[in-house]
């Protein structure tokens, strides 16, 4: 199978060389797609600075930052346009273990069309993160697996691996949500299409360099969409109920 790795960088220039030499390492015939939001520090630089002396590493410059979300449709375009079978997405701040692509992309290989790495299936873990912030992931969590039935333990994981085919099925190009709320809504997409997600225990660790990209602004806006999102399908459903 031909695999595409996609990052989203914004002021990762302390992190993405480290990041490129182990996923180069992890998954050596894959194809890595660097989409840099003019970061200010350099990055996209020295990713192509380490991607000449690698290869099989392109730099996406984008003119300016525009969230998680239009980043990730940006890569998941080049990835179906040049035909790949697995289009796998994982953060720049070793916050994602690259060595886990490998056991993501063979669950794709197995039959999935969605594989996630996930913190919250037997075998996960999110070490030294303090009670609050693990309580509130856990919550949001377990309020998206409520509202929209996806039956997926870790909706908000950003480190996954899709089929092209189900991107292609879910209309990826047309997802709305811009920050991680996007991570969400292509699960709930998969799921509404009736693809298969497998979850891949993984160990996430806090990035070491560098500032966190979440805020409360992202976090709201990912609540009101599965608020949003999950009212919307108990109408239809009603709806359907009574004419039915």
């Amino acid at each position: 199978m031909r695999v595409q790795v996609c990052t989203p960088t914004y002021i990762e220039a302390d992190n993405i060389e480290e990041f490129l030499r182990r996923a180069r390492a992890a998954i050596p015939d894959a194809d890595i797609l660097v989409l840099d939001d003019n970061s200010p520090d350099g990055t996209a630089a020295v990713a192509e600075r380490v991607g000449a002396e690698l290869g099989q590493i392109e730099v996406l410059r984008r003119p300016e930052k525009h969230g998680l979300g239009a980043a990730y449709r940006a890569g998941f375009a080049v990835g179906i346009a040049r035909g790949y079978d697995v289009i796998c997405q994982i953060d720049a701040d070793l916050s994602h273990d690259p060595e886990v692509l490998p056991e993501l992309v063979e669950a794709i290989r197995n039959g999935a069309d969605l594989a996630i790495g996930s913190r919250y299936v037997p075998g996960g873990s999110i070490p030294h993160w303090p009670w609050r912030r693990r309580a509130l992931s856990k919550y949001g969590n377990a309020y998206t697996g409520m509202m929209l039935r996806t039956g997926v333990a870790d909706a908000t994981a950003g480190y996954r691996a899709f089929t092209r085919e189900i991107l292609e099925a879910v209309d990826y190009s047309q997802t709305r949500a811009k920050g991680y709320g996007f991570q969400i809504e292509l699960a709930y997409r998969v799921r509404k299409v009736g693809g298969k997600v497998v979850e891949v225990p993984i160990t996430f660790t806090d990035r070491v360099r560098g500032h966190s990209k979440m805020s409360m602004a992202v976090m709201a806006e990912e609540m009101a969409l599965v608020s949003w999102w999950g009212i919307r399908d108990r109408f239809r459903r009603d709806r359907k109920r009574s004419t039915g």
